[in-house]
């Protein structure tokens, strides 16, 4: 009897394989894609509440941490060998070099926040298990259409073991920055009244 199933064999990429593509110019230009467990991923594209919301959150957390980390916005991290993510906000250990040899690395991330504004599924399942497998041990996933804030701590291989979700009025301190209050309110965009 013929097996009706088909197996596809899928060739992941490497890190390696992915900035050669880049440099061939592989990718447009204007396309925006990243690398996630070995695939090229295509970014959903960011509507006007997504960049306010990176945007103040970049602010908030740069004043708040001053001197003590170095904040990125969309730049990648490497998490292995076949994950090179571009969060929207990576709050990271400062580098002498500013990381101008190398993308930061699990070890050198305090912080990896994702804003979801149409990717919510997305970010708190296939990249929440990429993160955590990394052993990412601090993750926000800040939805601007429920207006919530999903943290996701303590990384297993086989995904976060913590999860809680933390509404508008609620307020938290990143795991390495207990001293640090956020509230989930000033990362937000403000509400626009249609008055």
């Amino acid at each position: 009897m013929q097996n009706t199933e088909t197996t596809l064999q899928l060739r992941l990429w490497t890190v390696e394989d992915y900035h050669r593509m880049a440099e061939a110019g592989i990718f447009g230009a204007e396309e925006r894609v990243e690398l996630l467990e070995g695939k090229i991923i295509w970014m959903v594209a960011k509507g006007t509440a997504h960049r306010s919301a990176v945007g103040r959150t970049d602010y908030l957390i740069k004043n708040k941490l001053g001197e003590r980390a170095w904040v990125s916005i969309q730049d990648q991290i490497q998490l292995n060998n076949q994950s090179e993510p571009e969060p929207d906000i990576a709050v990271v250990k400062i580098d002498p070099l500013d990381y101008a040899g190398h993308h930061p690395t699990p070890s050198e991330v305090y912080l990896i926040i994702e804003v979801a504004d149409s990717s919510l599924k997305l970010d708190c399942e296939i990249k929440a298990k990429a993160y955590s497998q990394a052993g990412i041990s601090d993750y926000w996933v800040l939805d601007v259409v429920s207006r919530q804030l999903y943290v996701f701590r303590e990384p297993s291989p086989e995904g976060y073991q913590s999860k809680s979700i933390l509404a508008e009025d609620e307020a938290i301190a990143p795991s390495h920055f207990p001293d640090v209050e956020i509230l989930v309110l000033e990362m937000l965009p403000p509400v626009i009244s249609n008055l």
